[in-house]
């Protein structure tokens, strides 16, 4: 029987639920050593000395890492931006300046972690404050310092898109649709804050025990920033308590190894051990990012989008991380799941002493999407049409041109996903195929205003835009006459979405045995190979594409005698394009994921409160691999872009963050959650996917907000085009409080 499409328990739930799983901060060494991290507290300045005399006589302290203890302080997941240590004696220029307030100043390694601490607060650092920059417009307006001396007016990324004749098909236009926009940042949230321990392996190799998202590029970072060949670190993960994106770029990595190299060239061998508390994990790592997103669209007064204009301005916030990456998504989502002929985008993502701008659920596809998805919204307003009429007309279809002028990839099913959606949310289509809302209840006069809003969207699957994508997968087969024991080697991280659980059904599936004779070894530089990060709604169409020819090669060995069988093997995505600097031509990915959200809400028009009652969701998985798994995909992410849209109110004043704890910062609770979720999985086989998988781990984000959007507009005739929704936001947004400016 096929392993493929079966719920499957995951091969991790007993030991997450009994306690048995070990995460990072749960490895102990009976001669551990700590290491605190003092932080810069500021959000720009230049440091101009650094005195660690007092912390270094302080009893139980064993040694103090700083700038000049950095061989090549460095690093950055695209560009090589950041310091390790911020401070004066560093091998590189301005690495002295300290640029938001999570930067890194020193760290001590002590015997105890209330040791470590305790020292922290000896140490004498003299700082010279420099002006704060933290409006992204304003950053780039050239009367702000730079940043970055070398980066000019604090652009740290421009794409620039030209499809058509925009300005012809304005004057051609029947009615014109022109809003701004502003998404705001959102913290991460994931329960285990950052913590790791580094020591020397049987091989005398920098072994880190941490939580990321791609064990090989950690390991990469770790050896250029301390000037050691890439096969003497080391990098496993183990258990890793929630990451979405945030967990893509540095946190203790390289401090870790870098204490570790300090303390063996002193003679000390001791592992070396890090626990972030919630407010350092916090301020130091990056979030998603706020952007600004000026859309203008023109059609025709049946409703066809012939001419869109966009300026996009994202906050890179000190550093780029991945900040140009997201901006390429947000580039290519930014009109919608729609084929518009006439297309100019201006998209810049700005260097602003804000905490930096990250890797977050979506990548920039929720950002650009909310754009995309509230002007067809207002479109369908404008023209009295009903939104799904209007998507309907606009929306891809195979061979489709999209933003950059290239044909959509095949696989292309907008259409059904939201004729599946608008169906099971009660639409109907008259005698001319026109869609239309069921007939509701008037509602009586009461303080709370029920709406329905809908919303759609699509994803890349991986990073693309020309990068070689790529996953490697090990498979080895042991038995006499019939295999007897597979071992699996991969590295791609779990970080809860059950990834590890799929990519085992599918060696078993693909070797056709039972999956009680697969085992696994995951997630270790020191026995995989690259599997690419685990984002981009990439790894199970990876893994498996890897997986699926690995297991094939063995196969082949084994049935024509070979034992036992070794088969190391790298999967090559197919190939794409990067921008074209002066129209944005490109062949930017190679498939993509479909969605389509339908919510619910009800508005109590006396306090602001906003609750989502219900949400339907439609998403083209290809296959469900694991279907119970996808389910907690979507639920899981619906979850987490409520909190985005309705609770969660991340601010910085003058580059400090205000919401520095749980407390302050307002996460979803199980009285917040939706009453009720409709996971709708279709599967429509994608062509290059394994056994026709897609990725959906972001699909259920998408749409949420501009859906919310809706609904809050057709419960009260208000549109917002910011959020979160807090009661104040709506409140002003009813004309019944007036907010601060």
């Amino acid at each position: 029987m096929s392993i493929i499409n079966q719920s499957v328990k995951r091969i991790d739930a007993v030991d997450k639920v009994t306690g048995a799983a070990k995460y990072p901060g749960d490895f102990q060494f009976p001669d551990q050593l700590w290491l605190k991290v003092v932080f810069a507290e500021r959000p720009h300045a230049r440091i101009l000395s650094i005195d660690t005399t007092e912390a270094e006589k302080f009893p139980g302290v064993v040694t103090i890492l700083t700038a000049p203890d950095v061989p090549n302080n460095e690093y950055g997941l695209q560009v090589n931006d950041q310091p390790v240590l911020c401070g004066p004696g560093s091998t590189k220029v301005n690495a002295d300046h300290v640029r938001f307030i999570g930067d890194q100043v020193a760290c001590v390694v002590a015997e105890t972690e209330r040791v470590a601490a305790e020292a922290c607060k000896l140490i004498r650092i003299e700082y010279e404050d420099l002006p704060v920059v933290v409006d992204p417009v304003a950053a780039m307006s050239g009367e702000e310092v730079d940043i970055h001396p070398h980066v000019k007016n604090n652009i740290a990324w421009y794409d620039r898109v030209r499809k058509g004749d925009v300005e012809e098909a304005f004057s051609n236009a029947d009615i014109i649709i022109e809003n701004e926009y502003v998404t705001p940042v959102q913290e991460h949230a994931y329960l285990q804050p950052e913590a790791g321990v580094a020591y020397l392996d049987e091989e005398e190799r920098i072994t880190v025990i941490v939580a990321g998202q791609w064990t090989h590029e950690d390991q990469e970072q770790i050896a250029h920033a301390l000037a050691m060949p890439v096969d003497r670190i080391r990098v496993i993960y183990p258990a890793i308590g929630g990451a979405f994106g945030g967990r893509e770029d540095m946190s203790l990595q390289i401090v870790l190894a870098l204490a570790v190299k300090k303390l063996a060239a002193m003679g000390i061998k001791r592992p070396v051990k890090s626990i972030w508390s919630r407010e350092e994990s916090i301020i130091g790592h990056g979030k998603r990012h706020e952007y600004r997103i000026y859309s203008k669209w023109g059609a025709t007064k049946q409703g066809k989008v012939i001419a869109s204009y966009n300026k996009i301005v994202s906050d890179a916030g000190a550093y780029m991380y991945t900040s140009n990456k997201v901006l390429g998504n947000s580039v290519l989502v930014c009109n919608g799941p729609y084929e518009i002929p006439n297309v100019s985008i201006d998209a810049y993502t700005v260097y602003t002493n804000n905490i930096p701008g990250a890797a977050f659920r979506g990548f920039g596809a929720p950002q650009g999407l909310f754009a995309g998805e509230m002007q067809m919204n207002h479109l369908a307003a404008a023209l009295g049409m009903d939104p799904v009429e209007v998507r309907m007309r606009n929306v891809y279809q195979p061979g489709s041109l999209i933003n950059v002028d290239t044909p959509i990839p095949e696989g292309v099913t907008m259409e059904e996903v939201l004729a599946d959606c608008a169906l099971a949310s009660g639409y109907t289509r008259d005698e001319k195929g026109v869609w239309q809302k069921a007939n509701e209840k008037k509602q009586a006069e009461s303080v709370i205003k029920r709406g329905k809003g809908i919303a759609s969207g699509f994803k890349n699957i991986g990073f693309s835009y020309g990068y070689p994508e790529h996953c490697w997968a090990i498979i080895e087969l042991y038995g006499e006459d019939a295999i007897e024991k597979v071992i699996l080697r991969h590295a791609a991280a779990e970080v809860g979405q059950g990834a590890h659980t799929v990519i085992k059904q599918m060696a078993a599936e693909g070797l056709g045995v039972a999956l009680a004779i697969v085992e696994t070894d995951y997630s270790d530089t020191a026995s995989s190979k690259s599997s690419g990060s685990v984002s981009a709604s990439r790894m199970t169409f990876m893994a498996g594409n890897a997986i699926k020819e690995a297991t094939a090669i063995a196969l082949h060995r084994w049935q024509i005698g070979e034992r036992p069988v070794k088969v190391t093997h790298k999967y090559l995505a197919p190939q794409t394009s990067n921008f074209d600097p002066d129209t944005g031509y490109c062949m930017p990915n190679f498939t993509y994921a479909y969605a389509a959200e339908m919510v619910e809400v009800s508005v109590n028009t006396d306090t602001g409160q906003i609750f989502i009652e219900n949400v339907t969701v439609s998403d083209d998985i290809g296959k469900a691999i694991n279907p119970q798994q996808v389910v907690g995909q979507i639920e899981g992410g619906i979850a987490q872009a409520l909190g985005y849209v309705i609770t969660e109110n991340f601010i910085q004043e003058n580059g400090r963050a205000r919401t520095n704890r749980l407390s302050t910062y307002l996460i979803p609770t199980v009285l917040d959650i939706p009453k009720k979720v409709e996971s709708r999985l279709l599967e429509y086989p994608d062509p290059f996917g394994p056994w026709g998988a897609r990725g959906v781990g972001e699909l259920p984000y998408l749409a949420f907000a501009p859906a919310v959007m809706a609904a809050v507009h057709d419960a009260t005739g208000v549109w917002f085009h910011t959020f979160p929704l807090t009661p104040e936001r709506v409140l002003a947004g009813l004309g019944k409080i007036k907010l601060d400016q």
